[in-house]
């Protein structure tokens, strides 16, 4: 590599650096004050996902929200019927690169929560009620998910409408959850058992 080849890779990641660090949702930021709640010392870090019903959305102290992480409450951006507390998560959770959290009425993380990345967590799906209907236009009930302090979900986990996970649970990577799994245990598979 030459001289200006190396001087151009330093200034590229130091500009990458920079907009990485000033591109962040901090507490005291101007797109921080959209949360309900951003605790002290949390960073959703840049570049952003996909965000809407923020006032609805309640994060902990010390929390690290990745990478093109979505964040959203209601049925999109204009949705006049959020819930007050849609989306809470706890203090010192690490929510992984890619993941979605979508909630309709409630989602709820305890504190210490660690995700890895690219993880799915809904409380509404759809119906099927109606063959004739299109899919999408038969709205599922909107059903509470809860994930218990100091679980750790693993990479590309499915966490289903009206899911309740205990706390000090481990949940394998991959695995589609829906039910309860009770505290101190690991769980896998698709659908999700105790193992």
């Amino acid at each position: 590599m030459n001289l200006t080849e190396r001087v151009l890779n330093r200034i590229v990641l130091a500009a990458t650096r920079f907009v990485q660090r000033h591109g962040a949702i901090r507490p005291g930021t101007k797109a921080g004050e959209a949360f309900g709640t951003l605790g002290e010392g949390t960073w959703v870090t840049y570049p952003l996902g996909p965000q809407y019903g923020l006032s609805s959305v309640h994060i902990g102290r010390d929390c690290l929200i990745g990478k093109g992480t979505v964040l959203t409450v209601g049925y999109g951006p204009d949705d006049p019927n959020i819930p007050e507390r849609g989306l809470v998560i706890g203090d010192r959770c690490v929510i992984g690169a890619r993941t979605i959290l979508t909630s309709h009425g409630s989602i709820t993380i305890g504190d210490d929560v660690w995700f890895g990345q690219s993880i799915f967590v809904s409380d509404a799906s759809h119906g099927y009620q109606d063959p004739e209907t299109p899919i999408g236009d038969q709205l599922g009930d909107h059903q509470p998910v809860s994930i218990g302090s100091g679980s750790w979900i693993g990479h590309g986990a499915v966490i289903l409408p009206g899911t309740q996970i205990g706390r000090q649970v481990v949940i394998g990577a991959g695995s589609v959850v829906r039910g309860t799994i009770p505290d101190h245990c690991v769980a896998a598979g698709v659908p999700a058992k105790v193992v």
